[in-house]
């Protein structure tokens, strides 16, 4: 196994952390969310912080005090904390090593986002991939945003349930899958094999690649969307809706 992909769990793979005190005081007050803990700057004050303070205390949530510079170290934003971040449980998270483990030989449709950076197409494809019913949207961490309020937004708070798998890398992720089994597909424009008439794997990848630099991994075949009219692409959350719809409506 690629050594990037040995990864321990972690309470990182079950959270989502968001920050800003109307986020955090949403999420609080969301009975189908749990929040496992809120980190409040020792230096913040004012109503809308007591109300957070009375919500975490009525649904017996930990509140932890922290110095301001580590709670905009926690957030990874150091303009939009408002002195307040919070861990919600995000019950579908799990590592890559772990949800492999997990799947063992069952069919499984996953999906790659290889240096996706927008967060609302990021939002979007959670969205869409959890609706379809794709099993897994594989985020690395490096060249994909955080799973914050952005993201959260574009995916009208479904991230929270969404099926996220972490990893390190993209290439640490292709690694692993291949090793395990799993087919890799690139969805590009310049491949003739059309998605609509392949035939696939049982246990498949489908690497979304990033708005600037497409797919900068290694495939085991590309597969394109058909277009017409001169049309050369399609932004990357529409063609994300458009597999995973087309993949997990074949049975």
């Amino acid at each position: 196994m690629d050594q990037e992909a040995r990864e321990k769990l972690s309470p990182r793979d079950k959270w989502i952390t968001i920050f800003g005190r109307k986020p955090v005081l949403e999420a609080l007050n969301d009975p189908a969310l749990s929040v496992a803990k809120v980190v409040v700057a020792d230096n913040s004050g004012g109503q809308t912080l007591d109300d957070i303070l009375k919500a975490a205390k009525r649904t017996g949530t930990p509140v932890e005090r922290a110095t301001a510079s580590r709670v905009k170290w926690l957030a990874g934003n150091g303009k939009h904390d408002q002195g307040v971040v919070a861990d919600v449980d995000a019950p579908r998270m799990t590592p890559l090593a772990e949800f492999v483990r997990a799947r063992g030989k069952r069919p499984t449709n996953v999906f790659l986002l290889d240096g996706v950076t927008n967060p609302g197409n990021v939002g979007m494809i959670l969205r869409t991939a959890t609706g379809a019913g794709i099993d897994g949207v594989i985020l690395p961490r490096a060249g994909t945003p955080h799973v914050g309020p952005l993201v959260i937004k574009a995916s009208a708070g479904v991230a929270f349930q969404a099926p996220i798998v972490n990893v390190a890398t993209a290439k640490a992720a292709v690694n692993l899958l291949t090793e395990a089994g799993y087919r890799v597909y690139g969805l590009s424009a310049r491949s003739r094999k059309s998605l609509f008439k392949a035939e696939l794997a049982p246990r498949s990848v489908f690497v979304l690649g990033g708005e600037t630099n497409g797919i900068t991994v290694g495939t085991d075949e590309d597969l394109q969307i058909p277009l017409h009219a001169g049309v050369e692409s399609l932004n990357v959350a529409v063609a994300a809706a458009i597999v995973a719809f087309e993949v997990t409506n074949r049975d």
